[in-house]
């Protein structure tokens, strides 16, 4: 007795329609079957793939059906009126039939190609925010490129500008960037001879120096009394007026990198890595100082969703509340980071901590570091890597000035892959001194060491002004008349290259009769051992004979 074949049953498909495998499965079951109904029984199978095939082109229809429980909708859209309309493969359907269902699969097609594109949420504005500053409508924005804003950070009445004003600005620098392109020359390290300004360089620096004249001039009684009244008035709901406080283009040049930061901020939230203005944190409460931060930092969405972290100065945990804190604060036994202190002099020491013994440390360590620092990518993958994180003692603790980051293993000789100095003790010494412990351990190691690039603007600027000073200390001791820069970098463990950088930006290197000589600028010198006078016996240097360190083993 042959077999009974099955109806499918609706609902069966996540799309309401039947594979070509399942179709190939009924045709080897009813093998038995004449060869004069297999002509028929294929044309229905390719006519039921076709319709499979356009009931996968409608994503919204089939979304529909599998995030509900009714029966599932066909190819028009609409919800099938009975089971044969399901059934569209069942040998029983007549070709007739089948040709109908095919053309009305073609006209949903067609009808779903007219349609339009929706687009990413992320690239579309989000007309319920609103601009935190009181009175902003949230249109206009800070660079003059977007016709709406949702931060601070873009707002042009926060500035004391409209949008307007904003636009004519931005037409205005572009046309300043377009003037000031000029070819590019040969930059590669020998190209030493053009090291002497040019004349139009020459005159732009005169310029400038005429233009900042009067900026110390101070502001007059009227100027004052209405910088005053713009303070009482809107408070911290607007920038204070910056006008007449400075020259017109040292102000100029303040605007341009607001609105370069600004367009910073428009990108990260157009790429979805920040919410407007929503998922990332303002400030965090760090001790005895409230911080602003500067980056997004990817802290879970729970916390940087409050726009204000709470974080034990000590162990680094992360809190919602103050009160939380408090209580965490009474409890924590933690007064100096985890790991060997391997240097102190006075108040000041240095932790050598391990990212595989201190993972969950050094990971908060580097969330911490993230709102600071722009370049950072490393936050979880702790292991492979060294941290030393410089402290300030007093009678309640060990408190965190800062840290660098080492790779355990650097294929490249680099003796620093990350460094931050925390924003409440910068321009205080204490970024010279992080990068002079790192040199110092490369001594220690007999190694030639360099930063990892790239680095951070705060970074690049600290590092330039250690080579700077490192180069002249050497000059000014160095008593032989032939000077090697190879004998330089074993002396100071700085790489070759920074050194080649460092004098050609200090016009202390020239090319001449197919050789590159190092000049001995002593008017440079001169200025350098003023300065050190100047400074006396500051404790903000590192003493090698107060580090008590070896190299770990494997480096």
């Amino acid at each position: 007795m042959p077999r009974r074949r099955q109806r499918p049953m609706a609902g069966s498909g996540s799309d309401g329609t039947e594979d070509s495998d399942s179709s190939a499965e009924r045709e080897q079951t009813n093998s038995s079957e004449s060869d004069g109904n297999m002509p028929k029984r294929q044309r229905l199978t390719r006519a039921s793939t076709r319709l499979s095939q356009s009931s996968q082109d409608t994503p919204d229809l089939k979304r529909a059906a599998d995030h509900d429980e009714s029966p599932p909708l066909t190819p028009t859209g609409n919800a099938p009126s009975s089971e044969s309309e399901l059934d569209i493969s069942s040998p029983n359907a007549s070709h007739d039939e089948s040709q109908s269902k095919d053309q009305a699969s073609r006209d949903s097609d067609k009808d779903l190609s007219h349609r339009p594109k929706r687009r990413r949420c992320h690239e579309t504005y989000n007309f319920n925010m609103k601009c935190p500053t009181p009175g902003c409508n949230s249109l206009g924005h800070l660079t003059g490129k977007h016709e709406r804003h949702f931060a601070i950070s873009g707002c042009p009445l926060y500035h004391n500008l409209s949008a307007d004003e904003c636009k004519v600005k931005a037409i205005s620098r572009e046309k300043q960037e377009e003037e000031a392109k000029v070819p590019e020359e040969n930059n590669t390290r020998h190209a030493t001879r053009h090291q002497t300004p040019t004349p139009k360089q020459s005159r732009y620096k005169e310029q400038v120096a005429e233009m900042r004249k009067g900026r110390n001039s101070g502001l007059q009684k009227e100027q004052k009394e209405k910088h005053m009244e713009h303070r009482q008035t809107y408070s911290n709901t607007r920038e204070p007026l910056l006008e007449n406080i400075t020259s017109d283009y040292d102000l100029e040049l303040f605007r341009k990198a607001q609105a370069r930061a600004s367009e910073d901020l428009e990108k990260l939230r157009i790429q979805g890595q920040i919410t407007e203005g929503s998922n990332m944190i303002k400030t965090i409460v760090f001790g005895r100082y409230e911080l602003d931060t500067w980056y997004h930092s990817p802290y879970p969405e729970e916390y940087a969703r409050l726009g204000r972290l709470y974080v034990c100065e000590f162990c680094l945990k992360y809190m919602k509340s103050q009160t939380i804190l408090r209580r965490h604060m009474a409890k924590c036994v933690w007064k100096h980071p985890p790991g060997d202190e391997v240097y102190r002099k006075g108040s000041i020491s240095v932790f050598e901590v391990d990212g595989k013994k201190n993972k969950i440390y050094c990971q908060n360590l580097c969330l911490l570091a993230k709102l600071f620092l722009d370049h950072k990518t490393l936050y979880y993958d702790v292991e492979p890597f060294l941290f030393y994180v410089m402290t300030e003692a007093d009678n309640t603790g060990c408190h965190l000035v800062g840290y660098f980051s080492k790779e355990k293993n650097s294929f490249l000789n680099y003796n620093v892959s990350c460094i931050l100095t925390m924003p409440q003790y910068m321009r205080q010494g204490f970024g010279k001194m992080l990068i002079d412990f790192s040199y110092l351990l490369s001594k220690v190691e007999e190694k030639v060491g360099s930063p990892e690039r790239p680095l951070s603007d705060l970074g690049l600027i600290s590092y330039r002004s250690y080579w700077k000073e490192v180069l002249l200390r050497y000059m000014y001791n160095f008593q032989g008349k032939e000077i090697s820069i190879k004998e330089i970098s074993q002396e100071t463990a700085v790489n070759p290259v920074d050194i080649v950088s460092t004098l050609q930006s200090l016009q202390m290197l020239k090319y001449w009769k197919g050789k590159h000589l190092v000049l001995k600028r002593q008017d440079l010198i001169d200025e350098w051992k003023a300065k050190e006078i100047k400074r006396g016996n500051s404790n903000k240097t590192i003493d090698p004979s107060s580090l008590k360190w070896t190299p770990p083993k494997g480096t």
